[in-house]
């Protein structure tokens, strides 16, 4: 009796460990799929300005990527060059439906992929490293602001809804 339970607690065992590896497998994918299609949104969860400390995002702030369109919603910390007229426009509000996008594969796995936005006057590049797992770094570089970077994860954009 004890044989066989303890036959069954491995077998248990071996068929949970196989599900973890298959859902990494299957999230692994996803994202890849994501990236080549430019279908993913990445979600900052803390935020490194260049002149101070990182700091943990408790509202959601995200760069939205679709084929045709790069829809970014950050927040900004540190040092701008020169204010902005609408004191509402603190951080990096736009969307932008001209820009170069370039993208390289990591040797180890994973992207770096560099947006240069040609529609708006602030961000010059959004530089994003993403690994295989999804986790990634963007790097804002501006013409009016000290670069600032964000940590956090991609995921695959949800398709739009038709009206």
């Amino acid at each position: 009796m004890k044989k066989l339970l303890n036959g069954m607690f491995c077998l248990l065992m071996a068929l949970a460990c196989s599900q973890h590896t298959f859902a990494q497998d299957n999230k692994k994918e996803r994202i890849k799929e994501a990236i080549s299609t430019r279908s993913y949104v990445f979600k900052a969860q803390t935020v490194l300005p260049m002149g101070g400390r990182s700091r943990q995002l408790t509202t959601e702030y995200d760069v939205k990527v679709a084929e045709d369109s790069v829809l970014v919603y950050l927040p900004y910390f540190g040092r701008a060059y020169t204010a902005p007229l609408d004191p509402t426009k603190g951080g990096f509000r736009f969307k932008s439906k001209d820009f170069e996008y370039t993208i390289d594969n990591k040797r180890k796995g994973g992207w770096n992929i560099v947006i240069k936005p040609r529609d708006t006057d602030d961000a010059r590049q959004l530089a994003l490293m993403i690994s295989e797992d999804g986790y990634g770094t963007l790097q804002v570089i501006s013409n009016n602001r000290q670069p600032i970077s964000f940590n956090g994860y991609v995921t695959a954009r949800e398709p739009r809804k038709e009206r």
